[in-house]
């Protein structure tokens, strides 16, 4: 069997929003969100893997019960294990693009210059928008698979709810299969998921870098052009000619 995880967490992303807005300036805000988006590349990398795993492991589960009535009791308990997993890779790539669309969001508050920058989004689409798209697609996604089990996304949104939702499927040998099937089917879901995520971060992360690099750039060429002003040589005044005010 699969060695899995035993958390996932979202790690410093989602709560670095309320730090976000505390930082003074474009280095500082630029410095923090480039190691966010660092590590919420290895943490998409990561729970995507997961979802990975949890998806071959479901089908392993799925093979064994086509060759017994019901699967025992211990193994239904690495089934629930494996499935309260699943839901946590759900919560956490939900955090995660929440906390991007927030840095999105400050950004555009603060710098014009940002808000004013052309990303390579469909339509002129913000990243803060794409973000909740992104949300609300993969909600609507594992909405659906629920409901094609004749099941509902309140059995399935806390971990005590889903629990308990699985010890009630645990009973009969159709209520595992269910759960075994939608399992897979969303975990399917999640790997594709938290690929695109992982695309969109990248491209979030690039665009920062890009209206940092420019942003600079303008601030140095001011600072040389100053700087070239006023420490011009003063050309000292020929003799005999005179400075007269001329009315």
């Amino acid at each position: 069997m699969t060695a899995l995880p035993t958390t996932v967490t979202a790690g410093g992303a989602t709560g670095a929003a309320t730090e976000w807005t505390q930082l003074a300036n474009n280095a500082e805000l630029l410095n923090i969100l480039e190691k966010s988006g660092v590590q919420v590349n290895n943490q998409l990398k990561q729970i995507g893997q997961l979802a990975e795993q949890i998806q071959n492991q479901l089908r392993i589960y799925d093979n064994m019960l086509q060759n017994t009535a019901q699967l025992p009791a211990h193994v239904w308990g690495q089934v629930e294990r494996d499935l309260g997993q699943l839901r946590k890779v759900v919560a956490t790539g939900e955090g995660i693009a929440f906390s991007m669309a927030n840095a999105d969001d400050i950004l555009r508050q603060r710098f014009k210059s940002y808000a004013e920058l052309k990303s390579n989004l469909p339509a002129g689409a913000s990243f803060s928008s794409t973000y909740a798209g992104w949300s609300q697609t993969n909600r609507g996604t594992i909405a659906g698979t629920l409901k094609a089990a004749s099941l509902t996304g309140d059995q399935f949104t806390t971990e005590e709810a889903t629990m308990a939702e699985l010890r009630t499927m645990s009973q009969t040998s159709d209520g595992q299969m269910k759960a075994l099937q939608v399992g897979h089917q969303i975990a399917a879901q999640q790997v594709a998921q938290m690929q695109k995520l992982r695309g969109l971060v990248s491209q979030q992360m690039t665009m920062m870098g890009t209206w940092y690099q420019t942003s600079q750039t303008d601030k140095d060429l001011a600072q040389a052009r100053r700087e070239r002003f006023f420490n011009a040589p003063v050309r000292p005044i020929p003799e005999g000619q005179k400075m007269e005010p001329r009315w």
